[in-house]
């Protein structure tokens, strides 16, 4: 595909770069917008139906690869060389691919696999090293000088990106909370910009001959549109995240005249249903059912039907024999609605019900409750100071 004509050049041809700071100080902004409007994507898609979890992670895997790409390029565009510098453009979209591919990897491993150590562990190193390879690809991009890498600065940039990308996705799905999600975007916005200028660090440029090809070049000024562009629909998104959080954090009093913020895609007002429900007075059997949203609508299941709820952010998921469902209720609004003689809070994120719990495991200083035949769910947790509560309720 390309053919360097042949020129001498020795390490005195070394081209040494500068920074315009403005441009970096605005990659590292991007970097954390990003992730923050990604994992901030993820947040409730469990309990999602599986089409709409898949469109989620897509939308979530644009946000943070699209991310890991234009907070590169920016600080690519940051580098000031002294001779004229372009792009091939293969390598530079394909780079982008490659960050959003591996990205939607790891959230799917997130979201599809069973939620333990080792998925973490698996999701976060290919988090992390979708950074590395973006990166490299990205670099490979460069024409008008050639990039030589220290295998030091490489090895540095691998350990860095998968510790930070596996402490980034422990951080985020440890509890499903404003905090975490904060921390975690702190972690992995900071480990894209680490990766990239450790590796920067330990690489050095070298001036090529007239380079000829095929494939199409991007040069500088059409670079920085596209990229600018890019940085444009990641703050959009980010606005419009963060929003939601003000929103969450500091809900409008009702009859203050504002409206309330409805449930995303649902076209329901699930909060107001729910300010509105406790006034309404129902027969006991009308009060049991359990609301959850699906296509657009708020549904309702009778309580007893329902094995086990689990906390999601400020929702949670009802688990059924056969299936889980999006419940607009949070876990603590849905102890206080639920009799306790059905429900029993085994674990600060579950609440089961006792009537269909089929055996009860105990470890050494906790234990576990299991539902034999259920699709949904296999068995809850029950933490060290609910046991006692919990075998009392099951009549051990």
């Amino acid at each position: 595909m390309l053919r360097i004509e042949e020129e001498e050049f020795d390490s005195a041809d070394m081209i040494t770069p500068t920074y315009d700071y403005l441009l970096v100080f605005a990659s590292i902004l991007v970097s954390l917008m990003a992730s923050f409007t990604g994992l901030t994507l993820t947040k409730g898609i469990s309990a999602l139906p599986e089409g709409r979890r898949k469109v989620q992670i897509v939308m979530a895997s644009l946000a943070l690869g699209g991310g890991i790409w234009s907070m590169h390029f920016v600080a690519i565009l940051a580098m000031r060389f002294p001779l004229p510098i372009d792009y091939d453009a293969l390598y530079t979209l394909g780079s982008a691919l490659i960050a959003i591919l591996m990205a939607g990897i790891a959230l799917l491993t997130m979201h599809f696999a069973p939620r333990t150590w080792l998925c973490q562990i698996i999701a976060g190193t290919i988090l992390g090293n979708g950074i590395v390879v973006m990166h490299y690809v990205g670099m490979s991009a460069i024409r008008g000088c050639l990039p030589l890498y220290d295998p030091t600065g490489v090895a540095l940039a691998i350990l860095g990106a998968t510790i930070m990308g596996i402490v980034a996705i422990g951080v985020a799905y440890a509890k499903r909370d404003t905090a975490h999600i904060l921390a975690s975007t702190i972690i992995f916005g900071s480990s894209v910009v680490v990766v990239h200028f450790v590796a920067i660090a330990w690489t050095s440029f070298q001036p090529t001959g007239s380079i000829a090809g095929f494939t199409p070049r991007i040069e500088n000024g059409t670079l920085a549109l596209i990229v600018m562009f890019s940085a444009f629909v990641i703050c959009g998104t980010f606005l419009l995240s963060s929003t939601n959080y003000v929103f969450t954090l500091f809900p409008v009093a009702p009859g203050s005249g504002a409206p309330e913020p409805a449930f995303a895609g649902s076209g329901v007002d699930t909060r107001s249903f729910l300010e509105e429900a406790p006034a309404i007075a129902l027969p006991q059997s009308e009060m049991l059912r359990i609301p959850y949203e699906r296509d657009k609508r708020t549904h309702f299941i009778p309580a007893e039907q329902v094995i086990a709820l689990r906390a999601e952010g400020h929702y949670t998921v009802l688990y059924t024999l056969q299936e889980k469902l999006f419940c607009p209720w949070s876990i603590s609004e849905a102890e206080k609605r639920l009799p306790v003689s059905l429900f029993l809070r085994t674990h600060r994120s579950y609440l089961v019900n006792m009537h269909q719990v089929t055996a009860f495991e105990r470890h050494k200083d906790s234990g576990s409750c299991h539902f034999d035949g259920a699709q949904s769910l296999k068995f809850v947790p029950v933490s060290r100071g609910n046991v006692a509560g919990v075998r009392e309720a099951l009549g051990l």
